[in-house]
């Protein structure tokens, strides 16, 4: 049983990404299970050779909208010159592919989505419907949410002199108010009850170069890393920490505005 937490901060924005790489949405409520939020990363993407397509390797791709219902099946891609691709999602075999250097169970996604990607990205890849959620700390290391602070935000804003930091730059599911600067990295190891849910974080976020980037135009235009090398280089358990990583211990409906209590 976890004991009634003591108020600590409010949930101020959701991020989930339909389809893993591109632009975030952010529901005014989600059901967390103990898999993550249902329809998170559903959809993923991989290069000719099997590479896992990112923000690393193509950062405009962070300007197409997505929008998938997992009930009915129906995925929409809203491309940046408003080019819309909607529709109800077939499934085609299943592929052999690795995310993060693990086996991955995913199939091709049959549709006009796929071309319509190649053609913005430039370079063939395979848009991939997930068995599990391809979400970046998988079930062995329980990443099933994320969360950062605003005033984690703030405090990376005094550091490279612009505020306000925007929060998409670092894709976590839950932005939280509230609460001191990087308080979160003392939850590690403990429970936290968000809205009706608990989870326990698991351990730091290190960060890389796809935080640099304009969350609206994919442009790298702020040092993120360099400010992070510079005031927290180390973290408990991942260099260059923003944020904490982990599992949920009891699912529950988070939304905008609910408290989150340690």
């Amino acid at each position: 049983m976890v004991d009634t937490p003591a108020m600590s901060g409010r949930v101020k924005r959701v991020s989930i990404a339909p389809v893993k790489s591109l632009g975030l949405s952010h529901p005014d409520t989600v059901e967390l299970t103990t898999s993550g939020v249902v329809g998170d990363r559903r959809f993923w993407m991989i290069t000719a050779d099997g590479r896992l397509v990112n923000g690393k390797l193509c950062p405009e791709l962070m300007r197409i909208r997505s929008t998938w219902d997992e009930a009915a099946g129906r995925l929409s891609l809203r491309f940046p010159d408003g080019t819309e691709f909607a529709g109800h999602v077939e499934l085609g075999e299943p592929v052999e592919a690795k995310l993060y250097g693990e086996p991955h169970p995913s199939r091709r996604v049959i549709g006009p989505w796929q071309d319509a990607l190649v053609r913005f990205a430039g370079f063939p890849l395979t848009l991939l419907w997930s068995e599990r959620g391809a979400v970046d700390r998988g079930a062995d290391r329980g990443g099933w949410v994320s969360i950062v602070s605003r005033a984690s935000l703030e405090r990376l804003g005094d550091e490279v002199g612009q505020h306000p930091v925007d929060g998409r730059r670092f894709r976590m599911l839950f932005e939280i108010d509230g609460v001191g600067a990087h308080e979160e990295d003392g939850w590690i190891g403990g429970c936290v009850r968000i809205g009706a849910a608990v989870v326990r974080p698991l351990g730091d976020v290190g960060r890389c170069v796809v935080t640099k980037c304009d969350p609206d135009t994919g442009t790298s235009d702020l040092d993120t890393l360099g400010a992070l090398a510079r005031y927290r280089r180390d973290g408990r358990t991942e260099p260059l920490p923003f944020g904490v990583y982990g599992e949920v211990v009891e699912p529950g409906r988070v939304s905008v505005g609910d408290a989150v209590g340690v």
